[in-house]
Parts: structure tokens; C-alpha cells; sequence
């Protein structure tokens, strides 16, 4: 009986009897709510066969007496007064399939956060909780059931957008597992910000121990296409069908013929670029490679400096004189492979995927939004530009020198940029507190008679051995002063700055006159989400990072079906979280890949195409791109593939014309209705 349903889409289309089930929830619902009342008042209500109550409908004896009600044939349709359903509705959903009945024959009151968690009054609770069952029955009376399960060809390849440590961990775990990854990095080489780091927290490991091998299996693994100095372009489609566009941006470098040998950067005359990988303290040539150990190992011409591109002259060479054979660049004259073509321009790349992650990570809170701590100075730098300094492979090969001197004295300030309503970013960034407490120990490794000061508003050490890392540093003879400063500025005469402020703790001012300051700036999303947000048409939470489908349930799921955030795009979070990050968004992708079929939605919306008069009011307001004109009909369509059943277009149709199942007109009606005669009463 149960196959014979699902092939047909389980479309009976019986009177409906139905069954209530009022869950007590422990005592979140009991406590406040008397669950027998509302059971014995869902017993009057029309068509309900039967009205129970338990303890934990969610748990599996609840589960079962639901089915066994559905196969002993007294009931078949289903509400469940209890939580909210985006808590528990694909629960008993799946109860109902495998009972034999349509899962959209189900349907919830949710009397737990809508009345037993609101207020204390039980009386009242009770009543409310009695009109929300009254409203599920009268739309359950009119639920029809709908096509299931509902399910696309999936194409086993997936794409990863970002190849930081979240991003290389996603592409890895999807590549070992079989299956073909496009890996795209804006960047002319994969690492991210980890592998500008010196040493991780709390453990101390190098960083470099930690992504350079790891870059180096994304680079060589045969399943893994690599795409850097690359950029989503376009992106259509749907889950297991994404149809992408990638524009490779021009590197005017052979990526096959590159050896890597840097006879072309030392050649090039212009060699006063300031490094991005060096967070500017460093310089690089205009044809460089980011850092010696990058992935792929490639150089690139950067076409914002070099002479030949910006100013059409290179030497005594031209674009003409080159291509005539007559001339040749310093650097085309010491490349032996013949690897530099200034003819080389931007290419775009086109790929068709089942899955896409998004892992475009994170860039620092520029700390100009605080003037008032001078990061124009010198001496004032940025944790990210502090990592460098101490880093071996760093400007300075791991020496902390500031005006070519070691500094005596420091001062670490906390939340620069986060934490404020002034700056815009109000969210904390998790790992600056930490970040911070590492950068003191490291100071205080390598200039043992540094004086170093911590000014903060809380500590906040969260993850496992951090809180003992932290404890260790405060041994080592720091000393921590809760108050942020509220201003720097230059001593006269002399190359140190004045850091003031307040201790909060014995409400004074302090002055503190240090070498060096290091700003804690907090994490905000990566510079260029703006364009990945348009293209992928995902949703951004207030503080703009990506916007998951649930924040607990479904943390790096999207509202689009095969989509999936992970990583520092998603919010700010340390390494260990956002590889966990990378590889669940690996394993949630790997779910369609393997299986080759991938379930969509049936709640859709559909048109009448009767009365659908083409105006195209519905495709502007669809956020998916769902709908489209037939020309020659002269009728709007709906590919049900992509359709999410949000109902914009519906409340947009002036005609009437567009139905979303599931949600009808009458079936809302009645929900309002039922509670409009409960009033009235």
C-alpha cells in the first residue's frame, strides 16, 4: 500500500479524517498550557477522527503513534500541536511518508513559542493554543496533497568559491571522495589570510605547517581544477544543474610554461609595489609572486603597474614594437621558457555543477573607521600587519622592528572597529581577543625587556584551551588594564606615540608613551561580497556576512537547494571552525553528488494561465528568476525547479492568476476565518 502511494505521488483524495496530537513537550508546554484541554477541545472540531496527547510527540513512541493511527486506517491527516516547524515539521513530515500517507496531508500549531514560552498566564495560554489547533483543522480540511518525492539529475562535479583554508579543506574532502571540484580564488594563489599568519592559537603551531601542505594536495590532486586570479562572473541554473561563468583574469603569464624561477621579478624595473601579502610593509615588482611557497607557483604581471600595460612602454618596447618581434621587455628577455604574453587577456570559463560552496572568507575591519587611533603612524599597526612582521617570512624575516628599532614598549588595543554602533560593526569577531594574547607572547619571545600592555573591554576566550593559553601569558609578565584607549597621538620630538584612555576598573586616566601599538581590528566579509551576492542572489544577515537557512539547525545551508556557506563568510570564526566549517559544507555537498538525485520543493508556485495576462508584474519581483514570459502564449511560466514557493509573486499578481500550493487562497482564508469566529465569540 505504502509503494503503490508513492508512485502516485501519494494523490488520494479521501475525506479527510483527521488526527490531532498535542505534544506537552516535557513541561515547556504543559507547565503553561493545560494539554488535556486543548486535546478534548481538537475532538469537537470537524473531521478530527481522533485527538491524543503525549509527552514527546518528537521521540520515536510518539512517531509510531502517529503511524500506527495512519496504517491502522482511523486517520489521514495529521496536526501536531507542539514546537515551531522549522523545528520539527520535516519530522513528522517523514512520518506521515513512511505511514503511506502525503507529507503535505501535515500540518502544525505551534503552542509552544506562540503560547506556552510567551507569557505565565495558563488561562490565557490555554485559549490561544485552543484557536491555533481550531485554525490548523480548518486548513487541514482543505490540504490537498502534492507531487512527491520531487527530484532532479544531479551533475557530479562541484564548485568551491574561495581557496582559503575552509575553502582548500571543502575541495579536498569532495576531491578524495571521488569527485570532480572547481576551485575558485580571486588571488593569484590559494592560503588565505592563514597563511599570511606566523603561529596559530592557542597551540603555537606554524601556520605554515598547518596550510602549505594542505595547498600543496589542492594543487596536485587530480580531481581538483584550480582556478586562480579567477572570479564568479555569472551564475545560473539550478540544484544538481548550476550553469557558472568564471572569468580568469589575465596573468599575461603562461601558467603551463612558468617555471617559477623569479628571473622576471628581479628583471622588471618597477619594484615598488606595495605587497598585499605583506599587508603593504613590504615591496614586490610588478611581476611577482604573492610569497615563495604560493599555489600554483606561477608569476603574474600585475597590470596596475607594470609600465608596458599602464603606460604602453616598457624600456624600448611597445605593444607594436612586440608584436613585430622588434622589441622585447626586461622581463620577456631573462624568460627562457618564453612564458610572458602581453597578448594574453581575460578569458571567461563556463561549468556546469550540482553543488556550490561559497567560502569567500573574510578581510580586517579597516581601522581608519577610528581615527582617533592614528593607524596612519608608523608605529601603529594592525594585528594582521604584526603576523607579518613576526612572521620568517615576513619583510623584516621575523624581526619585530619598528623605525629600524626593536621596540621597548607596547601597547595591544582590543575590538578596533568591532563591538561599536559608531564604527557599524556591532557583532564581536571572536578571535581578536585571542589573536592579540598570542601577539603579546610572541613580543615577549623575541624582545624578552619589552614592556607590553593590554587594553580591553572583556576577555573573551571560548574554544577548547584557550582559557589556559591565556592564563599562561598573563604569567609572563604582561600587564592587562580593562579600558580602551580613547586616542593617540604623536609624542613631540620623539618617534614614540601617546596612547590615553581610562581604566574602567579604578576609573582614571592613564597615559601610556610605547614604541609600538597594535590595533585588535575585528573581521568583517571579504571585500567584493557585494558582487557575489548579486550574482549568487544569496541573503546577508544585518552584519552583512551570509545569511544561513537556520542558525542552528541548518548552519551553512542556504535558501538555495545545493548551496552552502562555510568558513569566515558565514561569520567570524577561528581555523578549527571554519575547516569543521568547510568540510560539512564538503559532506552536505557529497549528499547529491552520491546519490545523483537531489529532492526539491512540490509547495510551489503555479499559474492559471486562463487568466494570466503576461504582464510580467510576478518576474520583477521574483528574488530567484523563476518566472518567465511564453512568448507565444503570452503567459507567464514557472520553472518548478527553481521556484522556492515564497509567494512574492503571488501577492504581486493583480490578475490573481498565480497559486502557490500549499498556501492557497481558501486554505488561508480558513486559517483566518476559524480565528475570526473565535473572536467574534
Amino acid at each position: 500500500m505504502v509503494e503503490e502511494e508513492k508512485e502516485k505521488g501519494g494523490m488520494e483524495a479521501e475525506k479527510p479524517r483527521i488526527g490531532v496530537y498535542v505534544c506537552h513537550c516535557g513541561i515547556n508546554i504543559s507547565l503553561t498550557v493545560d494539554v488535556e484541554a486543548v486535546r478534548d477541545f481538537a475532538a469537537t472540531l470537524p473531521n478530527v477522527a481522533l485527538a491524543r496527547d503525549f509527552m514527546y510527540m518528537c521521540s520515536d513512541p510518539g512517531q509510531k503513534l502517529i503511524k500506527k493511527d495512519i496504517e491502522d486506517g482511523k486517520i489521514n491527516h495529521v496536526i501536531v500541536a507542539s514546537c515551531s516547524p522549522r523545528m520539527h515539521e520535516p519530522t513528522f513530515r517523514k512520518t506521515c511518508v513512511d505511514a503511506g500517507i502525503n507529507p503535505y496531508y501535515y500540518e502544525m500549531a505551534n503552542i509552544r513559542e506562540q503560547c506556552s514560552w510567551t507569557w505565565d498566564d495558563k488561562e490565557a495560554n490555554t485559549r490561544k493554543a485552543k484557536d491555533l489547533v481550531a485554525s490548523a483543522v480548518a486548513r487541514s480540511n482543505l490540504l490537498e496533497a502534492l507531487e512527491y518525492p520531487k527530484e532532479v539529475d544531479v551533475t557530479p562535479e562541484a564548485l568551491v568559491i574561495g581557496g582559503g583554508i575552509t575553502g582548500m579543506s571543502a575541495a579536498l574532502d569532495i576531491a578524495n571522495a571521488g569527485y570532480k571540484v572547481h576551485l575558485v580564488e580571486k588571488k593569484p594563489s590559494i592560503g588565505g589570510h592563514a597563511a599570511q599568519l606566523n603561529k596559530t592559537f592557542p597551540t603555537l603551531d606554524s601556520a605554515t605547517s598547518i596550510v602549505t601542505p594542505r595547498m600543496i594536495d589542492v594543487g596536485a590532486h587530480p580531481n581538483i581544477d584550480l582556478l586562480t586570479y579567477s572570479e564568479l562572473e555569472d551564475l545560473g541554473g539550478y540544484l544538481g544543474n548550476f550553469d557558472v561563468k568564471v572569468k580568469r583574469k589575465a596573468r599575461y603569464v603562461d601558467e603551463a610554461k612558468c617555471t617559477g624561477c623569479n628571473l622576471c621579478a628581479e628583471a622588471c624595473p618597477v619594484k615598488d609595489v606595495a605587497s598585499e601579502f605583506d599587508e603593504d610593509l613590504g615591496k614586490r615588482s610588478a611581476a611577482y609572486i604573492p610569497f615563495p611557497y604560493a599555489v600554483p607557483p606561477v608569476y603574474t604581471i600585475d597590470a596596475e603597474h607594470c609600465a608596458l600595460i599602464k603606460e604602453g612602454k616598457c624600456g624600448n618596447a611597445t605593444l607594436e614594437t612586440i608584436r613585430e618581434g622588434k622589441e622585447r621587455t626586461p622581463c620577456m628577455e631573462v624568460c627562457e621558457p618564453g612564458a610572458i604574453d602581453f597578448e594574453k587577456g581575460d578569458e571567461t570559463v563556463e561549468l556546469k555543477v550540482g553543488t556550490i560552496i561559497v567560502a569567500t572568507g573574510y578581510d580586517i575591519i579597516p581601522p581608519e573607521v577610528q581615527p582617533e587611533f592614528k593607524c596612519e603612524y608608523p608605529n601603529v599597526i594592525t594585528g594582521l600587519q604584526f603576523e607579518r612582521l613576526s612572521s620568517p617570512s615576513g619583510p623584516t624575516g621575523g624581526k619585530i622592528e619598528i623605525n629600524g628599532k626593536e621596540p621597548k614598549s607596547a601597547v595591544f588595543i582590543h575590538c578596533v572597529g568591532s563591538r561599536s554602533k559608531q564604527t557599524g560593526y556591532e557583532y564581536c569577531s571572536r578571535v581578536c581577543c585571542m589573536y592579540l594574547i598570542k601577539q603579546q607572547h610572541i613580543l615577549h619571545e623575541k624582545v624578552p625587556d619589552c614592556n607590553i600592555y593590554d587594553l580591553y573591554q572583556d576577555i573573551r576566550t571560548f574554544g577548547k584551551g584557550f582559557e589556559e593559553f591565556y592564563d599562561q601569558v598573563k604569567t609572563e609578565g604582561m600587564s592587562f588594564i580593562r579600558g580602551l584607549a580613547g586616542e593617540i597621538y604623536k609624542t613631540p620630538g620623539r618617534d614614540t606615540v601617546m596612547v590615553r584612555g581610562e581604566d574602567t576598573m579604578l576609573a582614571e586616566p592613564f597615559e601610556l608613551e610605547v614604541d609600538l601599538v597594535v590595533l585588535g581590528v575585528g573581521l568583517k566579509p571579504a571585500d567584493g561580497i557585494e558582487d557575489v551576492v548579486k550574482i549568487t542572489k544569496l541573503a546577508q544577515s544585518e552584519d552583512k556576512f551570509f545569511l544561513e537557512a537556520h542558525p542552528k539547525l541548518r548552519p551553512i545551508d542556504t535558501t538555495t537547494d545545493g548551496i552552502y556557506v562555510v568558513g569566515c563568510c558565514q561569520s567570524p570564526k577561528d581555523i578549527p571552525d571554519s575547516i569543521a566549517q568547510g568540510r560539512a559544507g564538503a559532506s552536505a555537498s557529497l549528499t547529491y553528488l552520491v546519490k545523483g538525485r537531489g529532492e526539491i520543493e512540490a509547495a510551489i508556485a503555479e499559474i492559471d494561465e486562463d487568466i494570466c495576462t503576461g504582464c510580467r508584474q510576478c518576474e520583477e519581483v521574483c528574488p530567484f528568476g523563476t518566472l518567465e514570459l511564453d512568448e507565444e502564449k503570452g503567459v507567464m511560466t514557472v520553472n518548478e525547479v527553481i521556484c522556492k514557493g515564497c509567494g512574492a509573486c503571488a501577492a504581486t499578481c493583480p490578475s490573481g492568476a498565480v497559486a502557490m500550493r500549499h498556501y492557497r487562497d481558501s486554505q488561508v482564508y480558513a486559517q483566518v476565518e476559524a480565528l475570526t469566529e473565535v473572536l467574534a465569540s
